[in-house]
């Protein structure tokens, strides 16, 4: 049996949108967070920012505080359901 495999949403445009919001370079940005902690490389947030790759929970914890933003800022225009 064949699976299909959906593509799941993605806040890569959000994540472009509040670094550039904050006048910040990726390369800037991932040298902040190895000094918070977390192992991320340019080409991996990269990769968080064109949604090839699911970004992990602990760099949105820091990125939030890096930003001084709330967590919906990083899931607007997520929720497209009308319920």
């Amino acid at each position: 049996m064949e699976q299909k495999i959906r593509r799941d949403r993605n806040m890569g445009d959000n994540l472009r949108r509040l670094r550039l919001e904050n006048d910040i370079s990726q390369e800037k940005l991932c040298a902040e967070l190895q000094r918070r902690g977390c192992d991320i490389g340019r080409s991996t947030y990269a990769k968080y920012e064109a949604g090839e790759l699911n970004i992990r929970a602990s760099v949105i914890i820091e990125l939030r505080k890096i930003y001084a933003c709330t967590y919906d800022d990083f899931f607007d225009g997520l929720d497209t359901s009308t319920d």
